[in-house]
């Protein structure tokens, strides 16, 4: 068979990993295909709840605003007793945001319409996910992957330098290379559900039978619809009826109400809760990312969230190869990854007990904020600090002002596929000169002022010190004037300088 395309990448997989992926790459310039094995968009709800890093990504992505029309904050919690009382309570903890954390609250979108956004934006930069599609197979050389796929024009042969499985967690790929996942099965089963009910208002979450494990059952109204998702817990073998009278008669019992009537379902799923992690992210030329890399239960939001960072982790350093970095750049993914995958499973299961128990509440430990990659070999910090966000944390945003006396954001400065070098009263003069770095300064010879002094309260940084933003919006370095050279053989070993 003769080889009838050669792309950079081959994503397997669109959902919100593939997606973001393809996102990074298609503003980067780099060709790739998109495929999805599903005749159709995914239209359930799946993943609803948008982790207040995942924000902050989708605003470097710009989608952020369609993100935010698309669903709403989520409504508090109504526990029901067995006598017909109720307690209401936050479903997750509520604080204003601040200048260095924009985002504070989760933001519940259905997972289709955060699908159909993205994709919607992927259309406006040229490119379209390709479902009915899939691989069936692939064979590693030395300088790509040949894979062979299947779809509604029959099978092609194509040569991609890189292969990404963003296929879930029955993900093929990962069969295919043979990729241990070890785990367990947590013992839980459970349904969810999307449908149209009458008899309950929209106002709250209302949960049912919360001090009965195998009985509790959720109605949430879905953000952005006039669906409710319906979330139940399954005792043993128990095979409900997912058909709108059954889940109608599933709702009377559990909730001792006959007054609720399931009108129609949209989507249903049954499935039994695992926690498993890949023994490796990468084999050669194809790399995991998502639920290809880890599965979890799905309390405290986590799922689709930590994918989301995943492929936004391995995106800029997929282009960055690409174009002619070390290829061990990509070994900092699953470096960077991994570990916080495994603490988020860890996370989600401890969480899955305290819902079982009827005690589950969403704190900070859940909004993905404080998630960094301090151990990295990315992080560099010369002399090493005592105080403010080290090398490897998430860099904070802040308002700052232009020479001129413009307002803007550090977010606004960083957004973009680009590293950010930022110096603190330093000569202008000494600094490094590479294509795809945006430097900026502050002090008397610069072009930021920190009129609010918000900047330093986020950074806490001396005189002379270099600041240096990853394209990901993680600081890889913070380096004292009299180490420059370190920070320019770090951006060689980066690919930003040749």
């Amino acid at each position: 068979m003769l080889m009838d395309e050669e792309i950079d990448v081959l994503i397997c997989g669109a959902g919100p990993t593939g997606l973001t992926l393809a996102l990074v790459l298609a503003q980067q310039g780099v060709s790739f295909r998109i495929i999805e094995k599903m005749k159709q968009p995914f239209h359930g709800s799946r993943g609803k709840g948008l982790q207040p890093r995942t924000l902050e990504i989708f605003e470097d992505l710009g989608i952020l605003e369609e993100i935010m029309a698309a669903g709403a904050p989520y409504p508090p919690q109504r526990e029901y007793q067995d006598d017909g009382s109720w307690c209401d309570s936050l479903t997750a903890e509520e604080r204003p945001p601040t200048a260095s954390e924009p985002y504070l609250t989760p933001w519940m979108v259905p997972q289709f319409s955060t699908e159909a956004v993205m994709r919607t934006r992927l259309g406006e930069l040229g490119h379209q996910p390709e479902f009915d599609c899939e691989l069936v197979g692939l064979e590693q050389r030395e300088q790509g992957v040949n894979a062979r796929i299947t779809g509604k024009h029959g099978e092609q042969l194509l040569r991609a330098r890189y292969v990404v499985a963003a296929d879930g967690g029955r993900s093929f790929v990962r069969d295919l290379l043979e990729i241990a996942f070890p785990g367990k099965t947590l013992g839980v089963k459970a349904v969810v559900a999307d449908v149209s009910l009458q008899g309950l208002s929209r106002d709250v979450w209302h949960r049912f039978s919360s001090s009965t494990p195998e009985r509790q059952l959720g109605l949430c109204p879905l953000a952005g619809t006039d669906l409710f998702q319906l979330q139940a817990a399954l005792a043993g073998d128990e095979q409900p009826d997912l058909s709108a009278a059954g889940l109608t008669s599933m709702v009377s019992e559990r909730s001792g109400r006959t007054d609720i009537t399931v009108v129609a379902v949209h989507w249903a799923s049954m499935f039994q809760m695992h926690a498993r992690l890949a023994q490796r992210y990468r084999v050669g030329r194809v790399l995991l990312a998502g639920d290809a890399a880890h599965v979890h239960p799905p309390t405290g939001g986590q799922g689709l969230n930590t994918s989301v960072q995943d492929a936004y982790n391995l995106a800029w350093k997929l282009a960055a190869v690409l174009a002619g970095a070390s290829e061990n750049l990509l070994d900092t993914y699953e470096e960077e990854r991994r570990p916080i995958a495994e603490s988020m499973l860890g996370l989600s299961t401890r969480l899955l007990e305290e819902a079982r128990r009827g005690e589950m509440r969403r704190g900070r430990e859940v909004q993905q904020l404080d998630l960094g990659y301090p151990g990295s070999s990315l992080a560099l910090e010369i002399p090493a600090r005592k105080h403010g966000p080290l090398a490897g944390d998430r860099a904070p945003d802040a308002p700052v002002a232009t020479r001129s006396g413009a307002s803007q954001r550090l977010f606004e400065l960083f957004r973009g596929t680009h590293w950010t070098l930022i110096g603190f009263h330093v000569p202008p003069s000494q600094f490094p000169q590479a294509r795809g770095l945006h430097v900026h300064f502050f002090g008397a010879e610069g072009n930021l002022i920190d009129s609010s002094g918000l900047f330093q309260d986020a950074y806490a940084l001396q005189r002379g010190d270099w600041l240096l933003v990853r394209p990901d919006g993680y600081i890889g370095a913070i380096v004292a004037a009299d180490h420059l050279e370190v920070l320019e053989d770090y951006l060689r070993r980066a690919g930003v300088v040749k």
